[in-house]
């Protein structure tokens, strides 16, 4: 498909992502945001108590997961399940929207971690020419 033809398929699109008011710019940030993304691609393995997410996305703050979790149950990717039970036991999965859209990150997260040497290289280069950062 040539570019002309992508971007008339995309203005016939009724939302934008670059539009400032439109609402889809809004949940591309939840979703590839530093918290976001990781948190999806954490749950793509499987249903996770608050605690147990908490670990595997190393360095969220308990509020921060609190946040994000709390944007992407809204936006649909993730539901929580609350069970009446003491101490109360709430446990997070991915919704099928939001299973697809952690497909789609856990193959960037892929092809990034798989470029990694050559983006240490390119840093490297960069800072020996410009005297780093």
């Amino acid at each position: 498909m040539d570019t002309t033809q992508e971007r008339t398929e995309a203005q016939d699109l009724p939302y934008n992502v670059f539009a400032k008011a439109c609402p889809s710019r809004g949940t591309l940030e939840h979703v590839t945001g530093r918290w976001g993304g990781l948190t999806l691609s954490a749950l793509y393995e499987g249903s996770l108590r608050f605690n147990e997410l908490r670990r595997r996305v190393d360095g969220v703050s308990e509020k921060m997961l609190s946040q994000t979790l709390h944007a992407l149950e809204r936006d649909g990717l993730v539901h929580r399940d609350a069970q009446p039970t003491n101490p109360p036991r709430v446990d997070y999965e991915l919704t099928p929207l939001g299973r697809g859209v952690a497909e789609r990150l856990l193959s960037l997260i892929h092809f990034v971690e798989g470029q990694m040497d050559d983006v240490l290289d390119a840093r490297r280069r960069y800072d020996d020419t410009r005297g780093g950062l």
